[in-house]
Order: C-alpha cells, then sequence, then structure tokens
C-alpha cells in the first residue's frame, strides 16, 4: 500500500503510475547499470528519435546516472552500455554520485556546519559602493 501511495503521490521515489503504465504498455527494457537503475526504450519523440527513458532504484536523482549511460541518454551513442564491451581507460575515475546536500558534500571552512571559526579576512577586497 506504501508503495503505491508513494507512485501516485511522488515523483522522487522510483517511478510514478504513469511511468509504470508507460513502461508496461511501450517499454524494452534495454539494461541495468552497477547502481541498480533500469533503462528503456520505446516509442518516438517528436523529432523521430527513439524516447529513453530510466527508472531510478530508489531516490530519483540524474547525477546517479553513470558516464556511459548518460551518453546512451542523451543519444550521443546508439549502442547502450550493456551492449557493448567498455574497459575503462586507466585515467579515468570510478562513477560518484552528486554529493550536495548530504554528508558527505564539501563543507567549506567558516561554514556554519564545520567546528571552529571562520578564517580572518585579509583586506585584499574593495566592496562596490554606487558612484565609486
Amino acid at each position: 500500500m506504501k508503495t503505491l501511495l508513494l507512485q501516485i503521490f511522488t515523483w522522487w521515489n522510483g517511478q510514478t503510475i504513469g511511468t509504470r503504465f508507460a513502461t508496461w504498455r511501450f517499454g524494452k527494457r534495454v539494461g541495468e547499470d552497477e547502481l541498480g537503475n533500469v533503462y528503456y526504450e520505446g516509442g518516438t519523440t517528436s523529432f523521430g528519435l527513439p524516447r529513453r527513458w530510466v527508472i531510478y532504484k530508489g531516490y530519483a536523482d540524474a547525477s546517479a546516472i553513470p558516464p556511459g549511460w548518460h551518453g546512451w541518454m542523451h543519444y550521443r551513442t546508439d549502442v547502450p552500455p550493456s551492449k557493448e564491451t567498455y574497459v575503462a581507460k586507466d585515467w579515468q575515475v570510478a562513477h560518484r554520485a552528486n554529493p550536495t546536500g548530504s554528508p558527505q558534500a564539501y563543507r567549506p571552512p567558516g561554514s556554519l556546519v564545520v567546528a571552529g571559526e571562520r578564517p580572518r579576512v585579509t583586506g585584499d577586497y574593495d566592496a562596490w559602493t554606487p558612484g565609486s
């Protein structure tokens, strides 16, 4: 019952009722990434391109799409990562979701969330005043 209510009243917890119906009716599963997000394709856009969408595992956050799937979602490639054998280069780092709003977010010195004292102002800044 909770899942049904979440699908009716929220869009950020996985998929909505409309997305579930469209996926059931038109969606062809293309693949799944290492985070558990599932990718679909079906129908066409107004530009004649195949419509592509993702159903997130958990909270819907666009930064949770790995780079290979991001390229496929934005029509940079027609071959999804699930259908190719891609090997990352040694200089490429693993995908990391955007930590904004989480405990892993960057907190600069002097932030209200970080203990300690804000650094002193150096005096190298002159505020703008009208007419100067």
